[in-house]
């Protein structure tokens, strides 16, 4: 039977109606669930998509030296920015803006009547140039507050502190090797736009500042950094160097207290000078050490109990043939002690003793004092310098290996390894951090000194000692490194450069070292200065030693330590120390007194840190520093006489 009309029009209304009912039930049922089941994520999606989000550079912690003073940090500069929609005149824009900018007509143009809602004119421009262009009231011309590092400091510490480019990622240095660490969380610029993606204009804006990254405080001491990198430049000047490196450490610790390589940059603007200044040379780059591996000759045979200071070793009048090839002593000697081989720096007393001691025992004692493999540090880039096995050593390289040529070192790799000397036998672990602190100070990490192994016994440790006080002494290869008042410990290196053309030693190229410390009784400082290829002389007695010398000095005035042999020429004037202090960096001299009596106390106001320290050596005066930035007190008052025993400061603050 067939159906009705009707019976069949209520059957599709009903099968309509069931099918609108579901529909509405899906409806209602899927709002139920955006709105109430899962209103976050619904929020955040329609945040999405009305809200254009801009990332904003992030605020990086600072850096700081051993005493707080600071050597990097963060500030608030101005990124412009336009929106091109609320632009009604372009061309008056580009007429008003292009110079103010440093942009061209052409390139501004584009950016202007870019289809975009936002587009990005200049990022962390200088306040002057901010304020200009606010001045010109354009339309449609925004600004926002980013973050810039900053290096108060100028050219101090710059291939170990590195630099950061625009984003602010660490591109070098200590800012690559922390980037994590130092990097906060990004801020955000969020921008209203409305359904047709169009901006809603700057006043709908909203700045997130996002979070401020941890800040890290070094082993290094800023005034002893000055200090090494002053004397260091001044020794490069005289010897018409091509570069040099210098080492402070604490043998104690192993902190290391100053790493200065010349020539310098300033990480404020790295992008001006080459890329060879950039890098740190005490940890990247590696050279033969020349004789000042004896001492760790020396050191091994004392431990191994074959040989002793008194014995006789005979240097065949300057002239001796092993393996193949023939070494030279700079002095002929016949019969000269074991001691007097360091001291006279004899390659051939070097090359027997060596052959006593043997390749395998010889090899295992340079490993242990941390030759061949890297130290560590937290630094990126460090080499490990090169030491063969033994089972590859001939007969001449085994002598040439005993007198420092054969293998390659790094700086932090001789002075550490003196440092064990230094202290009694121990190798200490090397590091640049000494703390990790959050935004509000709170502490992250702490490091300890650490212990990585005993090298010799404190007996031997001590014999190497009183042998390498012998070369700065009168007959000594170091003699210019001696400091009045003091005793010094030390040994002089000079070794031929490889030639990259023939694959042989250069005939004219060496590398002058100086490796020593003070107080050769109680070390304070190991000092290693290292002068690539000078001119002038070739020897590291004659061109590293001087360096030493100077730097010890002022070293040792600084850190308060006194005296204690009766050649001191005269006594120095006691130094006041506290946090963010530095003292006369030059020759300890007498003050320069004018004719009439007393010194006179200078016109400090508004000089820099650097200014003043550069005023106290031309002047001869022992100026207390508190503080950093620009000078805004002194006393005495300019002009007034500075009287013995009187107390002379400059107090200095960040500009406002």
């Amino acid at each position: 039977m067939k159906k009705s009309p009707e019976k069949c029009c209520k059957i599709r209304i009903i099968l309509i109606g069931v099918g609108f009912t579901l529909f509405f039930l899906a409806v209602v049922g899927r709002g139920f669930w955006l709105q109430v089941i899962d209103s976050e994520d619904t929020v955040a999606r329609a945040r999405r998509q009305y809200k254009r989000v801009i990332p904003l550079t992030p605020r990086r912690g600072a850096i700081y030296d051993r005493n707080g003073a600071e050597l990097a940090r963060s500030t608030s500069v101005d990124s412009i920015f336009a929106e091109p929609l609320r632009i009604t005149d372009v061309d008056a824009s580009v007429r008003t803006l292009a110079r103010p900018l440093n942009m061209t007509s052409a390139s501004l143009r584009k950016k202007l009547t870019s289809k975009r809602s936002f587009v990005w004119l200049q990022r962390k421009v200088q306040p002057d140039q901010s304020t200009r262009i606010r001045k010109l009231g354009v339309e449609g011309i925004a600004f926002t507050k980013e973050h810039q590092r900053f290096y108060p400091n100028g050219e101090l510490a710059a291939q170990l502190l590195g630099f950061t480019g625009l984003d602010p990622r660490g591109l070098e240095g200590l800012e690559k090797y922390y980037d994590s660490q130092m990097l906060g969380q990004e801020g955000f610029l969020v921008a209203a736009k409305d359904g047709r993606r169009k901006g809603l204009g700057a006043s709908n804006k909203v700045v997130d500042g996002g979070s401020h990254g941890n800040s890290l405080k070094l082993t290094i001491d800023r005034n002893l950094q000055y200090l090494a990198e002053k004397e260091l430049a001044a020794g490069l000047k005289e010897a018409k160097a091509r570069a040099g490196t210098v080492v402070v450490l604490d043998p104690n610790s192993g902190e290391i207290l100053a790493m200065a390589n010349q020539p310098s940059y300033n990480p404020n603007a790295y992008g001006r000078y080459p890329h060879a200044t950039r890098r740190n040379r005490a940890v990247c780059d590696e050279f033969e050490p020349g004789s000042t591996l004896k001492v760790f000759l020396m050191a091994a045979a004392l431990n191994e109990n074959v040989v002793q200071p008194n014995h006789l070793v005979n240097c065949e009048k300057g002239s001796y043939r092993v393996g193949g090839m023939t070494i030279h002593d700079h002095h002929p000697h016949e019969l000269i002690s074991v001691a007097d081989v360091l001291k006279l720096s004899s390659n051939i007393g070097s090359a027997k003793i060596g052959k006593m001691l043997e390749r395998q025992r010889y090899f295992d004692y340079l490993s242990r004092f941390g030759f061949g493999d890297k130290t560590g540090i937290d630094f990126p880039g460090e080499v490990a310098g090169q030491l063969r096995r033994p089972e590859l050593w001939f007969e001449g390289d085994l002598a040439a290996v005993s007198f420092g040529q054969g293998m390659t070192v790094t700086a932090l790799q001789l002075a550490r390894a003196v440092g064990a000397i230094a202290n009694g036998g121990l190798l200490m672990k090397a590091d640049l951090v000494r703390q990790i602190v959050d935004e509000h100070g709170k502490l992250v990490e702490n490091r300890s000194p650490q212990t990585v192994r005993r090298v010799v016994s404190e007996k031997v440790a001590a014999q190497v000692r009183s042998m390498m006080e012998m070369v700065t002494r009168q007959g000594g290869t170091g003699t210019l490194a001696a400091v009045p008042g003091y005793r010094i410990a030390g040994k002089t290196g000079t070794a031929q450069k490889v030639d990259p053309v023939t694959g042989g030693y250069s005939a004219d190229k060496r590398v002058a070292s100086f490796v020593g410390f003070a107080p050769a009784d109680n070390p304070r400082l190991v000092i290693l200065v290292v002068i690539d290829e000078p001119q002038t002389q070739v020897y590291g007695g004659l061109v590293a030693a001087p360096v030493f010398s100077k730097l010890v000095s002022q070293s040792l005035r600084y850190l308060g330590i006194p005296p204690t042999e009766a050649d001191v020429v005269a006594p120095l004037p006691p130094v006041t120390l506290e946090t963010k202090v530095a003292i006369s960096t030059g020759t300890i001299q007498p003050a320069r007194v004018p004719k009439g009596g007393s010194p006179m106390m200078p016109h400090c106001m508004g000089m820099s840190f650097r200014q003043v320290l550069q005023t106290m050596e031309e002047r001869g005066l022992n100026i207390r520093i508190k503080g950093s930035g620009k000078v805004v007190e002194q006393f005495p008052a300019p002009g007034q006489d500075i009287r013995y025993g009187d107390e002379v400061w400059v107090k200095l603050e960040p500009p406002a």
